[in-house]
């Protein structure tokens, strides 16, 4: 998969490409956010998809590479994006990992295997995998469920959605 490879030059953004959907298909607004390292190397992406009407962030998805600290998660303790998602949310809930259970899923001709986590909090949908170039994908959703036709949706952003303008 072409999209799993890193980048030999060095975009603005990232040094690894972005999984996600493209924001075009997506009905409402979108964010990112770079997680940026003292030595000024990206240690992750996430991506903020808010809904029309200030309805507030229905998913999460965060791209973070081998070496992260933000892959750093005590067992039991919820993932970098959920807390996202609960801060976005203003929800300052106490919420814990409960349950995982791998799910082999396609996405075109690769499988993929997809960590479903089950969490305290169940309007909160969760799933993670990780790609051949080592970046953990994390998404969290905020009330509805994470079906196998999202997988269909992901792929890679352009460098240019990252770079300051």
């Amino acid at each position: 998969m072409s999209f799993l490879r890193r980048r030999s030059a060095t975009p603005a953004g990232p040094d690894f490409d972005v999984l996600a959907m493209d924001p075009g298909d997506w009905p409402g607004n979108l964010g990112a956010g770079l997680l940026p390292a003292p030595d000024g190397s990206c240690q992750g992406v996430f991506l903020r998809y808010d809904l029309f009407g200030g309805r507030g962030p229905a998913m999460i998805i965060g791209n973070l590479p081998t070496g992260s600290p933000a892959r750093e998660v005590p067992e039991g303790e919820i993932p970098f994006e959920v807390a996202q998602l609960l801060l976005a949310l203003e929800n300052d809930e106490e919420i814990t990992v409960v349950g995982a259970e791998d799910v082999p899923v396609m996405q075109g001709d690769n499988l993929l295997i997809v960590r479903r986590l089950k969490l305290s909090e169940s309007r909160i949908s969760c799933v993670q995998f990780d790609r051949s170039d080592g970046v953990l994908v994390t998404i969290a959703a905020w009330d509805r469920p994470i079906t196998d036709d999202l997988y269909a949706l992901l792929k890679p952003l352009p460098a240019e959605l990252f770079q300051q303008g």
